[in-house]
């Protein structure tokens, strides 16, 4: 084929190889997987209450009691895996707060409106306590041991290097409160030997 049927091509213009390369290079990006869902400390903790509190109104609206605390020892299981891993020294030591507070929450709605409130929310704490209590130390074990095996010993080491660190600094600042810097022209054997040397005026 010559170049002038090249250039009579249809169109007015010639073909250039440049062109599927050109529009392979100008196609949409290729849209990449979402990562894991991550969370903070205190998001870890937010889940724990929201899933306490959630399953035991559900538990105490249609009478069925192993729902409390199946779905706390769930929320336990769900933020422990969950939680960013520089966080995990303070996910496992809350949750018997966190039940407590959603125990708390869970007894004070449904008390609301049934004669004697703090009478209502005292003996229903502690019956809710009574009867979960197994519950709650399934979902801190859960806690405890999936933080392990995702280094929450890692972070504890971590911690007391920094808590050695500041007392160490702490001391030796208190035992230099004052820090006499020395002036850098002027060492101090020649101090020194000026103060040895006797006045200009006095005599042999």
């Amino acid at each position: 084929m010559s170049s002038s049927t090249v250039r009579d091509a249809p169109g007015g213009s010639s073909a250039s190889p440049e062109g599927p390369a050109r529009r392979r290079r100008g196609g949409p990006p290729r849209s990449e997987s979402a990562g894991p869902i991550t969370l903070t400390g205190r998001g870890g903790i937010v889940v724990m209450f929201a899933a306490g509190v959630l399953c035991g109104l559900l538990s105490r609206w249609f009478g069925v009691p192993l729902l409390a605390g199946a779905g706390f020892a769930i929320g336990c299981a769900l933020a422990a895996f969950a939680t960013r891993p520089a966080d995990l020294l303070t996910l496992v030591v809350s949750p018997p707060l966190v039940f407590l507070a959603a125990t708390l929450t869970v007894v004070f709605v449904t008390t609301l409106g049934d004669g004697s409130l703090l009478r209502g929310v005292t003996v229903g704490v502690f019956t809710a306590l009574a009867a979960t209590a197994p519950w709650l130390f399934f979902g801190t074990l859960l806690v405890v041991v999936i933080c392990l095996a995702r280094g929450v010993l890692t972070n504890a080491r971590e911690l007391r290097d920094k808590l050695v660190g500041v007392r160490l600094f702490e001391k030796d600042e208190n035992e230099n409160p004052v820090r006499w810097d020395e002036s850098p022209g002027t060492p101090k054997e020649g101090r020194h030997a000026r103060s040895d040397r006797p006045p200009s005026g006095a005599a042999d």
